[in-house]
């Protein structure tokens, strides 16, 4: 069992640079079609001081931290029992190309149903942008398997 004494622990924070190149990749990996995503001056005539961030690509860079396995790491989880369950944004702010967004993760929660055969933790992180203003809440729930 997982020991719930980690329940508010702080990861390591890290600060990342949103890159064009890789909101284009994204937006056609994802088969975004609406030009805001991949072509500046389009952006710039819909408001926006350079390319916005699309919904999800929040959690892309979230994998950006130094140690993406931390969590695991620090509650010794086996990665072959491990299940992504879901993933929840609250947003705030736009981010756009050219931010430096910083990360803030840290355990939520940690619990478990039917009687131990699956338990779950819940990651909860906050993003700011340069200028310190809030852009987004992240919430990833795991789900990690007993049996």
């Amino acid at each position: 069992m997982i020991d719930k004494r980690h329940i508010g622990h702080t990861l390591p924070n890290f600060t990342v640079e949103v890159e064009t190149g890789r909101l284009r990749f994204f937006a056609k990996a994802t088969g975004q079609t609406d030009p805001v995503y991949c072509d500046e001056d389009k952006a710039r005539a819909a408001g926006h001081p350079s390319l916005p961030v699309p919904p999800t690509f929040l959690f892309c860079l979230e994998m950006e931290s130094p140690n993406p396995t931390a969590m695991r790491e620090l509650l010794n989880i086996d990665i072959g029992r491990v299940l992504h369950a879901e993933q929840h944004f609250s947003y705030q702010a736009m981010a756009h190309a050219g931010d430096r967004l910083r990360f803030e993760p840290r355990i939520a929660d940690i619990y478990d149903k039917k009687n131990g055969a699956l338990e779950f933790v819940v990651r909860e992180t906050r993003v700011t942008n340069q200028h310190g203003q809030q852009v987004a809440d992240l919430r990833t729930l795991t789900v990690i398997r007993n049996t």
